[in-house]
């Protein structure tokens, strides 16, 4: 069997390391010489107590640090340039975010616009950002978005719109993987944040047009890692094995869609985020099982795939595997407790033919999914999820 051409890209270099966290100031001391930082992470890592010692072992290993704790979720542009101009005042020469996905996006954007004449307008799409940019850490704290290893950054650009920055300047240098760090999440957080972390394994291995032999295996393990672990982590927080399994699951599907991109799940999730401020890990678990069913019909054989890899029970053709598969999924998610319909997280009827034109300016997403979907097939699959 021929390859097609494609192409891989990642992160240069992480670290795994269970507690890792407590030992930044020493880990990047020996990687870095930019002593002067900036940590961007929310208030509520602040008030959680998690920040302060961090900062307080940098200062040991020679650091200064800066800290911006204004990140929200979904953040607006303004909050970014708040953080670019607290950046330039202190001058800073290396950014590291740690937290949530939002905060991880904005650390990008930061390292870029510190030292970058590019209005932020001109960098929105794919490839657009010119120069370089400040050395760059990033340290997740939920096992989810993957924002640690992409070359991508959502931001709110409007009352209910967001814009992406696909670029390779977004891959940061370092990334450290402290499993000890998510162990404070709430379980509604762990489930959401897990099942969005599943939903870009599958996107990836199901993508239209870049899908790749070294994505699909990233992608596969991923699953196996995610799925293993996802009712454990729930059940119990402070489960160390299940902690890790479900971090390091969401950083390999991270650099599975980051070279594969992710499709309609997505395309869909995003609108629910802009008019309803649905948490974006819970807007991508509630538009899986709709998506996954609609896209079957091309898709049922790399659904059967999926089903082995994830050891789910039976036998039978690629379609009795791909429904097994997707009634598999089903239960995950049922299991996890997350939310399960539109309606249960204040979606209105009246309003998901809005939605569904909305779902159609991603165009981004939408060309990537195996099946083409229209505006009026938008709207059965938001029917179906209320």
């Amino acid at each position: 069997m021929t390859i097609n051409p494609f192409e891989f890209r990642t992160v240069p270099s992480m670290e795994v390391a269970w507690g890792g966290a407590q030992r930044l100031g020493e880990i990047l001391a020996q990687r870095f010489t930019a002593r002067k930082a900036l940590l961007v992470t929310d208030a509520g890592l602040v008030k959680a107590g998690l920040i302060a010692p961090i900062i307080e072992k940098m200062k040991v290993a020679g650091f200064a640090v800066t800290i911006f704790d204004k990140v929200v979720a979904d953040p607006p542009e303004q909050v970014l340039y708040e953080c670019v101009d607290i950046a330039k005042g202190a001058g800073v020469d290396i950014v590291i975010g740690l937290g949530g996905g939002s905060s991880l996006d904005i650390a990008k954007l930061v390292a870029i616009l510190t030292v970058s004449e590019q209005k932020l307008s001109d960098m929105y799409g794919i490839g657009n950002v010119k120069g370089s940019r400040l050395p760059m850490v990033l340290i997740p704290t939920t096992a989810g978005t993957g924002s640690e290893v992409t070359n991508i950054s959502i931001i709110t650009t409007g009352e209910t719109t967001k814009m992406g920055v696909v670029s390779p300047q977004l891959y940061a240098d370092f990334v450290l993987l402290d499993a000890e760090l998510t162990v404070g999440l709430p379980t509604l957080h762990t489930a959401a944040t897990g099942i969005d972390a599943m939903v870009h394994a599958i996107e990836a291995y199901t993508s239209k047009h870049k899908k790749n032999p070294l994505s699909d295996a990233l992608a596969r393990e991923a699953l196996r890692l995610l799925g293993s672990n996802l009712i454990a982590a729930c059940k119990d927080g402070t489960n160390r094995a299940a902690r890790e399994g479900m971090l390091l699951g969401a950083t390999l599907a991270g650099q599975a869609f980051a070279n594969s991109p992710v499709a309609a799940v997505h395309a869909l999730a995003y609108p629910l985020g802009g008019h309803y401020h649905v948490p974006h890990g819970l807007s991508n678990a509630l538009m899986l099982g709709p998506v996954l069913r609609y896209n079957a019909k091309a898709a049922a054989s790399l659904y059967a795939e999926l089903a082995d890899v994830m050891g789910v029970p039976g036998t039978g053709d690629a379609v009795a595997r791909s429904n097994a598969f997707v009634e598999h999924m089903q239960a995950l998610m049922d299991e996890s407790g997350a939310p399960r319909r539109l309606r249960d997280v204040g979606v209105t009827d009246n309003t998901l033919a809005m939605l569904a034109a909305d779902a159609m300016k991603q165009t981004r997403l939408l060309v990537n999914n195996p099946v083409e979907v229209g505006e009026e097939d938008a709207l059965n699959l938001y029917r179906e999820a209320f």
